[in-house]
């Protein structure tokens, strides 16, 4: 019974994510032998430097996406050769959840963003396990990502209804789509007012995304993490997505955040599809396999800062788009 509960749940989750439009056309990126002995060799390195505690890296945005790497390559807790690790660092983010208000501090106090990453991460695990102790988690961690959303409908670092900015809402949005793609109510007003605020840090002098209302110029990163965004939440036919993509085009890479602009324009350049996604794919994979260290990490200087099992699980994440195993990134 179990079983067939986890089938329901994984047809759900996969089903809610792909029928919202026409079937896409066939993938013609293909993951080659090469990148997956270096995606092999990434996991056996995250595997070697998990902590003790089932975490990775100091705090649990990090251990976050490190779970989200290894369920890309289809290793969920107790399934896979790397089963028990996954399992260990769900555990460990349960375990950070406060018994007040489901807040995901993890085990360094954590902020809105790594609670929005962690539970993203969690509506993955629920939707492809059915883990009734995770679903009870996940489901105070939405009620407050809802409770906490603010007037303009965007969110900031701390958990109460005050500022706004989009990359912290984008989180938040993911989060909430994670979920209710694995079953879970999520109010759809929302969503509508995030996709609104989303909308009003859009540049329409350069189709790109500011990082607040009125704020600053428009980024390179934030503008794949909206694209990404709106593309899962539906808003396929949107006109300002077609001018944020060019300006991606045009714009290039964000050397300031170059592993965040990263992992959400492949996610973006995905949903796109057809020759812009074969052309960024090809680019990243050029740049990515040749740029691994020789112990199977990846260790950019520049952002040294967010250390090596963040761009390690980023790098994972990116190479392994095509493989279509996360439900929240299905077309």
């Amino acid at each position: 019974m179990r079983t067939l509960a986890r089938l329901l749940l994984l047809t759900l989750a996969l089903g809610v994510a792909t029928t919202a439009r026409a079937p896409a056309a066939e993938e013609k990126v293909k993951i080659d032998d090469k990148t997956k002995k270096a995606m092999e060799q990434a996991l056996e390195w995250l595997k070697e430097t998990q902590n003790k505690d089932g975490s990775w890296g100091n705090n649990s945005a990090i251990t976050s996406f490190v779970l989200l790497a290894f369920m890309s390559q289809g290793h969920l807790p107790g399934q896979g050769k790397y089963g028990p690790e996954v399992a260990k660092g769900v555990r460990n983010l349960v375990a950070g959840a406060r018994e007040s208000d489901g807040y995901l501090v993890g085990n360094t106090g954590g902020n809105m963003y790594a609670h929005g990453m962690a539970t993203l991460a969690l509506s993955q695990v629920w939707g492809m396990t059915g883990d009734e102790e995770v679903k009870k988690v996940l489901k105070k961690a939405i009620d407050l990502i809802c409770k906490t959303q603010n007037h303009e409908g965007g969110w900031r670092y701390e958990p109460q209804p005050t500022g706004a900015d989009v990359s912290v809402t984008i989180m938040q949005v993911m989060a909430l789509r994670g979920a209710k793609d694995s079953g879970l109510h999520v109010p759809d007003d929302k969503m509508k007012n995030a996709i609104k605020y989303i909308d009003n840090c859009r540049d329409p002098r350069t189709g790109g995304y500011r990082y607040q209302v009125g704020g600053g110029p428009a980024g390179y990163a934030r503008t794949a993490a909206g694209v990404c965004v709106l593309q899962l939440c539906g808003e396929y036919d949107k006109k300002d997505i077609a001018s944020a993509v060019k300006y991606l085009d045009n714009t290039g890479e964000d050397r300031q955040h170059w592993w965040y602009g990263a992992y959400y324009a492949a996610h973006a350049y995905h949903q796109v599809g057809g020759k812009e996604w074969e052309a960024f794919y090809d680019k990243m994979k050029t740049k990515l396999l040749g740029s691994q260290q020789s112990n199977g990490s990846w260790k950019d200087p520049k952002e040294g800062h967010v250390g090596p099992a963040y761009q390690t699980a980023i790098a994972i994440l990116i190479l392994s788009v095509p493989s279509h195993y996360l439900p929240i990134y299905q077309r």
